[in-house]
């Protein structure tokens, strides 16, 4: 089957969504929706966040140089479209969806308890873009749900119901993985016979 060539555009999907929460200079609290977010390094651990400049967020990030990325379960995603249609700058949206905040280890913004994951991030760059600004940051803490961790220690994502975004839409994410890292090449164990 052939393929329809459209117009260039930011059609990269489907990208995480995430609720990002910052403070202003009093210590009040915001939060918004992102969808453009990325990985961008493992050391030092950075990431990536476009945000339009006449975000209420844009500024107080701006100015405050932190923010934390919480991820959400599908059982938010009212929550998360939400976050994503209003703005701060006329209705105070942690007080009117009930959400609850925990303090982070080092930075001043705050954690929405009701996200399984969220990761502390501090400003290092803005690039100026066009309709949006990149925004890259450190990582610099990671708070995860304990009934994701096993026994091992090991973080199962997988198990933490996240969502999606892709074009105009929110999916769930599937709990079953079709493949890890390295499997197309991993070599298949031999089972020793017993004599």
């Amino acid at each position: 089957m052939g393929k329809v060539c459209f117009k260039g555009s930011a059609m990269l999907n489907p990208v995480p969504v995430a609720l990002i929460t910052c403070i202003n200079s009093e210590g009040k609290p915001n939060v918004f929706t992102v969808g453009w977010i990325g990985t961008a390094c493992t050391k030092p651990p950075m990431i990536t966040v476009a945000i339009r400049p006449e975000r209420l967020s844009y500024k107080l990030i701006k100015k405050t140089k932190e923010f934390v990325v919480n991820l959400p379960s599908k059982s938010l995603v009212k929550e998360v479209d939400f976050c994503g249609v209003r703005s701060g700058n006329t209705i105070d949206k942690i007080k009117h969806l009930k959400f609850n905040l925990e303090k982070c280890k080092y930075i001043k913004a705050p954690i929405i308890k009701q996200c399984p994951v969220a990761l502390e991030c501090k400003l290092k760059e803005i690039i100026p873009l066009g309709t949006h600004d990149l925004f890259l940051a450190e990582v610099v803490s990671i708070h995860i749900e304990e009934s994701l961790i096993d026994s091992k220690g090991k973080f199962h994502i997988e198990k933490a119901n996240l969502i999606c975004y892709s074009h105009g839409e929110y999916f769930p994410i599937p709990q079953k993985s079709i493949g890890k890292f390295g499997f197309s090449v991993q070599k298949k164990k031999h089972k020793v016979k017993k004599l």
